[in-house]
């Protein structure tokens, strides 16, 4: 099955009109024509059959012939990861985590981090590819780069962990202290991880210290164990 993605459609919507990109991918690309059945997602968990009204590059129509809703999570999950220095690793996370199942993304700028400023239109090209490819109809959240100060001390739901390889400084494994069906939200550091200022002002806020096994884990490849260890936990 091939997805498309339209971020405007509501689930009442008896018409789907294709935003550009996705129009001319669907009249010149594949070719496709009027009486063709698509299928579409808004991001929001819904799943649209459509029949082609117009096959036209420039705004393809369409009308809606059935609209089904993903079965949610028993959990949700945030993670709160630093960029990384080469930006395609970081590409690789998004790609992964959304192929995997998250819930929203929070880009980190720690006293380690050697990439400061991101491109969120890019990172949101890639988690709606990602989306698509895997045929998940929920777009993860994506929220604006900030501080580790800054992000540390706002009110946070559910479990809070912090991710961290600093030696001396307790530590629990993450896949023994996650509870399934619940919200959580992981802090993963930068290349050269938290400072230790950083991961005492974690815990004076009381986000508790994790470890994704006895592996040192690139920053991208921890966000991914971190995610799949949390979809893992929550199998029925």
């Amino acid at each position: 099955m091939q997805l498309f993605y339209t971020p405007n459609i509501e689930k009442t919507d008896k018409q789907i009109v294709f935003p550009k990109d996705e129009s001319r991918h669907i009249a010149k690309v594949l070719r496709k024509s009027a009486g063709d059945t698509l299928k579409v997602t808004n991001g929001k968990g819904f799943l649209f059959t459509a029949e082609i009204i117009e096959a036209n590059p420039k705004q393809c129509l369409a009308k809606v012939i059935k609209v089904e809703e993903e079965a949610s999570k028993p959990y949700r999950l945030h993670l709160v990861v630093a960029p990384t220095k080469m930006n395609d690793r970081y590409e690789w996370f998004l790609e992964k985590a959304t192929e995997i199942g998250i819930d929203e993304i929070t880009p980190i700028i720690c006293d380690h981090s050697e990439r400061k400023t991101i491109k969120l239109n890019r990172y949101e090209r890639v988690l709606q590819s990602a989306m698509k490819q895997s045929l998940h109809y929920n777009l993860p959240i994506l929220n604006e780069a900030i501080s580790f100060s800054g992000f540390i001390t706002t009110e946070t739901e559910g479990q809070k962990f912090i991710a961290h390889c600093e030696d001396g400084m307790e530590r629990f494994l993450l896949k023994n202290q996650a509870k399934p069906q619940e919200n959580i939200t992981i802090l993963i550091g930068p290349e050269g991880d938290f400072s230790p200022e950083e991961i005492k002002l974690a815990l004076k806020n009381n986000w508790k210290p994790v470890s994704l096994g006895e592996s040192r884990l690139r920053t991208e490849t921890a966000a991914v164990v971190a995610c799949h260890t949390l979809a893992l936990i929550n199998q029925d």
